[in-house]
């Protein structure tokens, strides 16, 4: 039997925490192969996690600090340990810089790879940490045995940007919480809104250069102007000085009376699940993603979905929505015009958007996830 030993030092929040989580919860170490699993994370990250027969959680103390400290950790420590207590080793973080072999790594993030997203960033302290961790990433997909993609698009792209290529690559898709499920709606005549009581549109994700925020803003501004009674919510953090003020720009340019376009900030879960299941379009304008998990929340909650075309958005969504080019507001106006004239096109893509989120389970992702690091765990050794 396997052992596998997890490096969870840079899972900290977000999408990697709950991946994290949902694996461990929902793994059948026993049919995939598995004797025994040990996650190595911060107290904080452990709190979160599952206890459970075959699962053992560790700390160490530098883990609860800087980025340095846990570097060292993971280039010395946790390089001893796995000698010692481990068949494999799993960095779902994606970045490994120990000697340990073999080792699987994910692709969580599409930035370091994609040089359009990079440029977008004026010279910063973020500009040269997405710089850096490209160096990092490239440098540990290279010494990896294996490496788990989110997305078909997103290993394109990913190899497309390494000179070489030795691993072996798997598409393990994410999977989505039962509670974000309901059944579509009921769909209303645009006749049938109000400026009092408004079609609310809905867009969740952080606030950054990729996101493109400020156009969606501007699009709602234009709408209204046709007539249209529209709302905008916007949810998540800003992540990125200059998106920040891009974004406070254009809320003061297009709403400075606040009359139509709302920042929430962040929200926990389950407030958020009440934002999607009270919205009545989801709005998704990133260019970069591995994956797209708000998109998929946002097809689970039963909502008719404008998406951009870029990245891996239209591999998860396929038929099941309209799209646009987040980058053209006139291309924004038309999708979401399609939507606001047409009650039958929404009705038909929210129920048909609801169907295909029922293929994304958490269940799947994780055997499919501990399959393929058993997998590789055997081929490593049967050639080594």
């Amino acid at each position: 039997m396997i052992r596998v030993g997890i490096d969870a030092s840079n899972i900290i929040s977000g999408g990697g925490l709950t991946h994290l989580v949902e694996i461990l919860n929902n793994v059948q170490i026993d049919k995939v192969g598995i004797d025994s699993i040990e996650v190595w994370a911060s107290q904080n990250t452990l709190s979160f996690l599952p206890e459970k027969e075959g699962v053992v959680l560790r700390h160490h103390p530098w883990l609860d600090q800087n980025l340095l400290k846990r570097g060292l950790w993971q280039r010395f420590k946790l390089t001893a340990v796995a000698r010692d207590h481990y068949d494999l080793l799993f960095v779902p973080g994606g970045s490994y810089l120990g000697s340990f072999r073999p080792f699987v790594t994910m692709n969580r993030n599409l930035q370091p790879f994609d040089q359009d997203a990079i440029d977008r960033y004026s010279w910063s302290p973020q500009k040269l940490r997405i710089q850096l961790l490209s160096v990092i990433q490239k440098y540990t997909y290279k010494q990896a045995e294996g490496v788990i993609f989110l997305s078909d698009e997103a290993r394109k792209i990913t190899l497309e940007n390494l000179d070489r290529v030795s691993f072996d690559t798997r598409i393990v898709p994410h999977g989505i919480a039962q509670k974000f499920f309901k059944k579509p709606r009921i769909q209303k005549p645009i006749g049938e809104y109000s400026f009092t009581s408004p079609m609310r549109l809905l867009y969740v994700s952080t606030i950054n250069l990729y996101k493109h925020q400020w156009n969606v803003i501007e699009t709602v501004a234009h709408l209204r102007e046709k007539g249209y009674p529209v709302v905008l919510d916007l949810i998540g953090n800003i992540k990125n000085k200059q998106a920040g003020k891009r974004f406070w720009d254009a809320v003061k340019k297009y709403d400075p009376n606040n009359e139509f376009i709302f920042y929430h900030g962040s929200r926990d879960q389950d407030q958020l699940i009440k934002d999607y299941h009270n919205a009545d379009i989801a709005v998704f304008a990133s260019s970069c993603e591995t994956f797209g998990q708000i998109l998929l929340e946002s097809m689970a909650s039963g909502l008719p979905v404008a998406c951009a075309d870029r990245s891996a958005m239209p591999e998860i969504l396929q038929e099941s929505g309209v799209y646009f080019d987040p980058e053209n507001v006139s291309s924004l106006i038309d999708a979401l015009e399609k939507y606001i004239g047409d009650t039958e096109l929404r009705n038909k893509m929210a129920h048909s958007a609801y169907k295909r989120a029922r293929n994304f389970s958490w269940d799947k992702c994780a055997e499919d996830t501990f399959s393929y690091l058993s997998q590789i765990t055997k081929q490593y050794y049967s050639t080594n």
